[in-house]
């Protein structure tokens, strides 16, 4: 007789906020060098030596950050004396969440792993009961909906103006009701 517990994923050890649930230095990096980018739009290119010292980020490690926003076309970098990277859209027509799942894939906001994209139905042993997941399928649903109605335009305002977040998405009120916002980090 086949144990299936232990054919089947058990979604047990996995849950937990400690790792889904923290946006990665990547992202976070990432959508600082964007921000750059997003203000200097219509002028001149930025150099990565310039945004790694103006946001404080690691310059290697920038250079990792870049060459995924180039491969999907949301930067793009001219060689030479005077050349840097800019972005190839005004910045209000790129969406936070596209440059998040740039970043980080597809499955970037998807809380535990039966709400990934590539997840088979059936492949975990609490699939036919599971409780909590339509809680998590609404935490995805509200990252998703947040992310991708914020512009790098809207992050690119004024840090006094506009600090709370539900004035960057005025549609998500009902889903934020009663939730206290914070703009720290």
């Amino acid at each position: 007789m086949v144990d299936f517990t232990r054919v089947l994923y058990n979604p047990t050890s996995e849950v937990g906020f400690s790792k889904t649930m923290k946006v990665s230095s990547r992202t976070h990096y990432g959508l600082r060098a964007m921000t750059e980018l997003g203000k200097a739009f219509g002028g001149r290119t930025l150099s990565l030596t310039e945004i790694a010292a103006t946001e404080r980020i690691p310059l290697p490690y920038l250079e990792q950050i870049v060459s995924p926003l180039r491969r999907a076309g949301l930067v793009e970098g001219t060689r030479g004396l005077h050349g840097g990277y800019r972005l190839t859209r005004d910045p209000s027509l790129i969406r936070v969440g596209e440059i998040v799942r740039v970043l980080e894939g597809a499955d970037a906001t998807a809380p535990v792993d039966c709400l990934a994209d590539g997840y088979v139905e059936g492949s975990c042993v609490r699939d036919p009961g599971c409780l909590s997941r339509p809680l998590w399928a609404r935490v995805k649903a509200a990252m998703d909906a947040v992310l991708d109605a914020t512009t790098l335009a809207d992050l690119c305002q004024d840090p006094g103006a506009g600090r709370d977040l539900l004035t960057l998405s005025p549609g998500l009120s009902t889903l934020t009701k009663g939730l206290a916002v914070s703009n720290d980090g």
